[in-house]
C-alpha cells in the first residue's frame, strides 16, 4: 500500500473527535475530472479522477455504506473506493435504461501522488439512442460546491463542466466553447480565493498596518507576480511541489506574517516577503487548477481564466478590507489600532499554527515514503 493509501487508511481510523474536526481544513476544491472514451460497440471506459483530501472526505461521510467492511487487508479500500464511484457514477439511455457498469482499476493516480483514480467500463450495447453520462450523484457527494470537468474523446470531443444542478451530460451534443470553459475557471478562480481561508489570511494579516494605498498596491502586485510564475510551471507540468509539502508551508507563511505584525510596522518594504511567499502560494492555487482537469488543448485559456479570477477575487477582497480599516482609523484618531492589529494578528497566527499543526503528519508521511 503506497503512502497515499496509508494516509486514506488513517484518516478513516480517526476518533469521532478528529472527524468532526475535519472541515476546519482551509480549503477543499471539491472537484472531480471524468474522462470518457468512447470504444467500438457503445463501449465506453471513464476515468474517474479525485484530489486525494476530497476522497477523504467523501469516504468518511459515507462511511456507514462499509460499516461491516475491514480495510485493512490489502485491496479492500481500493475495492470500496471503486464502489464508492460505481454507487454515483452511470450511463444511460433516453428511456433510462442503464449501461451495464464495470470497475476495471481503482487506486492511487498513477500521474498524480495526491489523487485518486477509478476506471469504468460501460457497456451500452443493450441501449437505444442518445448515450447520457450521468454523474449527479457524485456531484451531490462533492457537496453544493461540487464542480465535474467531463473531457469526452473521439468523434464529439471537448470539455465542460458539470455543477450539482445540471441534468446528465448528452454525448451526442457539442462540448463547450473555449470562452464558455474560460467563464467557468475564471469563476472557479474566484472561488478558490474567497473559500482559500489560508490565503485570506494570509493577505489579511500583510495589510493590517497598511494606512496608505500604494504599500497595499505593490504587496498585491508583488503576490501576483509570484503566484503567477509558480502557478504556471505547476499548471504546465514544469515543476511543482508535493500537495502536502505546499499546504504545509502556506500555514507557516501565515504564522510568519501574523507574528511579523508583533515587530515591525514597515508596509512599505513589505512586498519583498509577499513576494518570496507568492511562489509557495502560487503553487498552491495550481494544484485547485490542476484537479479541475485543465482541458486538453486550451491549457493557456484555462490557466489566464483561472490566474485573473483569482486576482480579481483577491483585489475585491482587499478592496472591501481596506475601506474598514480606514473608517475604524477615523474613529481612532486617524490612527492605527495597536489593539486591534495585535488581537486580529493572534487569531491569525492561531489559524495558522492550528493548519501547520493539522497538515504535518501528511508532511511527515511524505518525507516517510520518500525513504
Amino acid at each position: 500500500m503506497t503512502g497515499f493509501w496509508r494516509r486514506l487508511a488513517a484518516l478513516l481510523s480517526l476518533s469521532v473527535g478528529l472527524a468532526l474536526a475535519a472541515p476546519a481544513l482551509a480549503h477543499t476544491p471539491d472537484i472531480s475530472t471524468g474522462k470518457v472514451a468512447p470504444q467500438a460497440n457503445r463501449v465506453y471506459l471513464v476515468d474517474v479522477g479525485f484530489l486525494a483530501t476530497d476522497l477523504e472526505r467523501m469516504f468518511q461521510e459515507t462511511m456507514d455504506e462499509r460499516s461491516s467492511v475491514d480495510l485493512s487487508p490489502p485491496g479492500v479500500l481500493e475495492e470500496e473506493i471503486g464502489k464508492f464511484v460505481s454507487r454515483r457514477v452511470a450511463m444511460r439511455d433516453e428511456s433510462g435504461r442503464a449501461c451495464m457498469a464495470k470497475v476495471e482499476k481503482s487506486g492511487e493516480d498513477p500521474t498524480n501522488q495526491d489523487s485518486a483514480l477509478v476506471v469504468m467500463r460501460f457497456d451500452c450495447s443493450g441501449t437505444n439512442g442518445k448515450v447520457f453520462y450521468d454523474a449527479t450523484k457524485l456531484l451531490a457527494a462533492q457537496g453544493s460546491k461540487g464542480k465535474h470537468l467531463v473531457t469526452l474523446l473521439g468523434e464529439n470531443a471537448g470539455e465542460t463542466m458539470l455543477y450539482p444542478q445540471n441534468p446528465p451530460l448528452d454525448l451526442s451534443q457539442p462540448m463547450e466553447t473555449t470562452a464558455q470553459l474560460m467563464k467557468k475557471f475564471f469563476e472557479a478562480g474566484i472561488e478558490h480565493i474567497v473559500t482559500g481561508y489560508d490565503h485570506l489570511c494570509f493577505l489579511f494579516a500583510l495589510i493590517l498596518w497598511a494606512t496608505r494605498v500604494w504599500p497595499v498596491v505593490k504587496i498585491v502586485t508583488a503576490f501576483t507576480i509570484s503566484h503567477s510564475i509558480t502557478l504556471s510551471l505547476a499548471a504546465l507540468n514544469i515543476f511543482a511541489l508535493p500537495s502536502a509539502l505546499t499546504e504545509f508551508l502556506i500555514a507557516a507563511s501565515i504564522v510568519f506574517v501574523a507574528v511579523e505584525n508583533y515587530f515591525s510596522r514597515d508596509v512599505d518594504n513589505r512586498w519583498r516577503n509577499t513576494f518570496l511567499f507568492g511562489f509557495i502560494h502560487g503553487f498552491g492555487f495550481a494544484s485547485a487548477l490542476t484537479e479541475m482537469g485543465v482541458p486538453q488543448g486550451g491549457v493557456v485559456p484555462a490557466l489566464a481564466a483561472f490566474n485573473i479570477g483569482v486576482e480579481f477575487g483577491q483585489i475585491a477582497i482587499v478592496m472591501a478590507v481596506m475601506p474598514i480599516l480606514f473608517f475604524i482609523d477615523r474613529q481612532t484618531g486617524g490612527k492605527r489600532s495597536e489593539k486591534l492589529v495585535y488581537a486580529v494578528s493572534g487569531l491569525i497566527a492561531l489559524a495558522g499554527a492550528w493548519w501547520m499543526f493539522e497538515r504535518l503528519p501528511s508532511v511527515m508521511q511524505m518525507f516517510k515514503g520518500a525513504k
